[in-house]
């Protein structure tokens, strides 16, 4: 099994990463921290470009790939720090008209745990709440999936650590629309998908890092000629390299062992590439002006969605011993 990027992925992942680089600078990137809701203008530019209508038919208005490629985008996003309801809209493009286009916005929340949370509340048309328990011996949750419009949706204020991403909790959603919906797939590549974030915020920490280490310079030489900064950048990169290896695989083999291996992969590098960039900034990593505060806290945000590292370990531990 190759495992290696085609031309047209890297096409693909290098496309992404000029148009976010366009459209999504630090500039922009500094505002949506003042006002994190989704920019509709760019929403609809990502639409246009077949950004959230990646894995829908041809026939259908899509481009036709699958999930190898939805990762590769979902990356670029990470390492962008591009806010909204990013993977709610990649698995929705289909279910929810005006998604796939950009016209409209839609939120994905997970019913089987406490609290409920709702990213994006203020930025979302729809939201769809997936429900269920997991059922004794079995690998993941069954359960069903309820629609409803936003101004519908009983909720809270919810403090939120990243401040790119606010939330609400969700109190009571009206369970009159069901929808068909392929529940443990869906929440199988909804943490994938935020794995694949979370894999893109690792790699850009460890070029920050890296690029800082070469620029500042102590007693007459760059801070990265220091065997100790050396260490922390290059264990940086081996946690990044891991990750990339199990999150590409898990979107080919689309196992639910592979894709939780994948995700608690990538929650510890991109918690501990951001933690470990600060320390490799110094003073300057703790100030708010640097960005790097911003991969750490989105690192924690999305190391609690779609599978926890505690609820990773116990099901991979269950399939060893098993």
């Amino acid at each position: 099994m190759d495992f290696q990027l085609t031309d047209e992925q890297r096409a693909l992942k290098d496309g992404t990463r000029e148009l976010l680089a366009g459209r999504f600078g630090r500039d922009r990137l500094r505002a949506a921290v003042e006002d994190p809701g989704p920019d509709r203008a760019l929403w609809r530019e990502l639409g246009a470009a077949g950004f959230f209508a990646l894995r829908l038919l041809e026939k259908d208005g899509g481009v036709g790939l699958g999930l190898p490629e939805a990762v590769l985008v979902l990356e670029e996003a990470g390492r962008a720090l591009l806010p909204g309801p990013l993977v709610a809209c990649q698995l929705l493009a289909g279910v929810v008209d005006g998604v796939a286009t950009g016209e409209k916005t839609v939120g994905l929340c997970e019913g089987a745990r406490e609290p409920v949370l709702w990213e994006h509340p203020a930025g979302c048309d729809e939201l769809i709440l997936v429900e269920g328990d997991e059922e004794e011996g079995a690998r993941e949750r069954t359960g069903g999936a309820y629609r409803s419009a936003s101004d519908r949706v009983s909720c809270a204020p919810f403090a939120s650590v990243d401040p790119l991403t606010p939330l609400a909790r969700v109190l009571d959603l009206p369970r009159t629309e069901p929808v068909a919906l392929d529940v443990p797939r869906l929440r199988r590549e909804a943490a994938l998908l935020t794995a694949a974030q979370q894999l893109g915020s690792a790699v850009r920490t460890v070029e920050m890092a890296a690029g800082h280490a070469r620029e500042r310079e102590q007693f007459g030489a760059p801070i990265g000629s220091f065997q100790a900064v050396k260490q922390l950048c290059a264990q940086m990169l081996i946690r990044a390299e891991m990750a990339r290896s199990a999150v590409y695989a898990a979107s080919i083999t689309e196992s639910v062992l592979d894709i939780t291996g994948a995700k608690l992969l990538a929650d510890e590098a991109a918690v501990r590439n951001a933690r470990d960039c600060l320390q490799v900034h110094g003073g300057m990593g703790f100030t708010w002006e640097a960005d790097v505060h911003l991969h750490l806290k989105r690192a924690w945000l999305r190391a609690e969605c779609w599978g926890a590292a505690g609820e990773a370990e116990e099901l991979l531990a269950a399939d060893l011993i098993a």
